[in-house]
């Protein structure tokens, strides 16, 4: 054999590889450019600055497009804010300016104008639209870089803030123009029942051992403020250590003569029902539930209230009658009898509340009142709703009140006019008949 055919045969050499391309000046450029609009988002998103005032027949920006509602927030949210856009105010200046003129809400979202909530009325602003920027600068301004990941996640969100004026209630959402959100403001000074004008009975039931005490109503009907006064009337007056929570914790106790806890939803505890259940450990004299949303929360307060405990509760219900009902139609048809006579031993009241405006520009509230006496205690075993609704009429000595009868006191004080009385009544022909003194 040759030398030659000795020789190893040598590999194939490797295929060609183009170069790398040369790096994008323009993508360098935009990474930098995050970097520092990140660093004075950091630096300025808690000092935004203040609005430019807009002149007399200024228009408002153009509106942008729809945007299909399966969008994802996150593609229509720019990455990075700094301050609200020229003309734009903060946020903390919406917030101050309702606080200062009494209104409830503030309503703000992309591609509209803010609005607030005027004693039960929307009422526009002449602000320009909120555009994608503003509103992310605004986000920027109650919530941190956490909650608003938790936000593009969820596309919900539910928190509060605090100003030196007035606690805020948050809620932020998406919709098809773009995310909106809703500030509800919550006063620091927690007014008595006396400054509220409640009747008496709202103390008495507060004096109760043990048992279910519910606060309904429709959204905004100021649920909220009168547990809170409930709550503080026992703080100055009885050595109880009392529990709350809440989703998110709106007004804020200072225990006095009482020990108060307060725990939120999300912040302290996972679920209503997981709090509930481990305040039956934590040696509580009344516990509070924020809201009542579901079975597992129904049975766990129903069994605190039969164990020595005093549970106060809220539910969206419109009278006292229908939330009795309500809490049955979480039930099979099969477990509804039990849950009578429960619910008949528990109770101890039943609170429906509505607003109306009254003749001065203020809002009243209305109350629709069980107290459960023996005789109320028994129609509820017997599921006899109509004669709980007559008992109501007839039960004035214990502290009863049916909306149409809270109404009419209304109009004869004078606080409220006759067509408003007519308007918030669940009952308007027997309202009629009140007001021309038939009944």
């Amino acid at each position: 054999m040759t030398d030659s055919q000795r020789r190893p045969i040598s590999p194939p050499p490797p295929p060609m590889v183009p170069p790398p391309p040369p790096p994008n000046n323009k993508m360098a450029g935009a990474a930098a450019s995050g970097t520092k609009n990140q660093m004075a988002t950091q630096t300025l998103s808690s000092a935004a600055p203040p609005p430019r005032s807009e002149p007399s027949g200024q228009q408002a920006p153009s509106r942008p497009p729809a945007v299909p509602a399966s969008s994802n927030v996150k593609a229509r949210m720019p990455a990075r804010s700094v301050g609200p856009s020229p003309g734009q105010p903060t946020l903390a200046q919406l917030v101050r300016y309702a606080y200062d003129k009494g209104f409830s809400d503030v309503h703000i979202g992309v591609g509209e104008a803010p609005r607030y909530r005027n004693r039960g009325e929307m009422e526009l602003t002449n602000h320009p639209e909120t555009d994608q920027a503003t509103f992310l600068s605004w986000l920027r301004e109650v919530l941190t870089d956490e909650e608003i990941r938790r936000f593009h996640d969820h596309l919900e969100f539910d928190g509060a803030t605090q100003y030196e004026f007035a606690r805020v209630r948050i809620n932020v959402f998406d919709t098809l123009r773009g995310p909106g959100m809703v500030l509800r403001l919550i006063p620091l000074t927690i007014l008595t029942i006396e400054q509220l004008r409640l009747p008496p009975v709202f103390r008495d039931v507060c004096h109760y051992h043990k048992g279910l005490i519910l606060v309904t109503g429709p959204t905004g009907s100021g649920k909220s403020t009168t547990l809170a006064a409930m709550v503080d009337y026992m703080n100055k007056e009885m050595p109880k250590h009392i529990i709350t929570i809440e989703d998110p914790i709106e007004f804020v106790h200072q225990s006095r003569k009482a020990l108060i806890r307060q725990r939120e939803v999300g912040m302290h505890t996972l679920k209503f029902d997981n709090a509930l259940k481990a305040s039956l450990r934590e040696d509580p004299d009344v516990i509070l539930v924020g809201e009542m949303r579901d079975r597992e929360t129904v049975n766990t307060a129903l069994k605190a209230a039969q164990t020595g405990h005093l549970v106060m509760g809220t539910l969206h219900t419109n009278s006292a009658v229908k939330t009795l009902e309500r809490i049955l139609t979480l039930y099979p048809a099969e477990e509804q009898p039990a849950m009578r006579v429960a619910i008949a031993e528990s109770l101890v009241a039943i609170i429906a509340q509505g607003l109306c405006r009254t003749t001065d520009g203020k809002r009243a509230a209305f109350h629709d009142i069980l107290i459960n006496t023996e005789a109320i205690k028994d129609y509820i075993r017997k599921g006899q709703y109509d004669d709980i609704s007559q008992l109501m009429d007839e039960g004035e000595f214990d502290g009863m009140v049916t909306m149409n009868k809270s109404l009419f006191n209304l109009y004869q004080e004078g606080r409220i006019t006759e067509e408003t009385a007519l308007e918030m009544s669940p009952t308007q022909n027997e309202m009629a008949m009140m007001l021309r003194g038939r009944i």
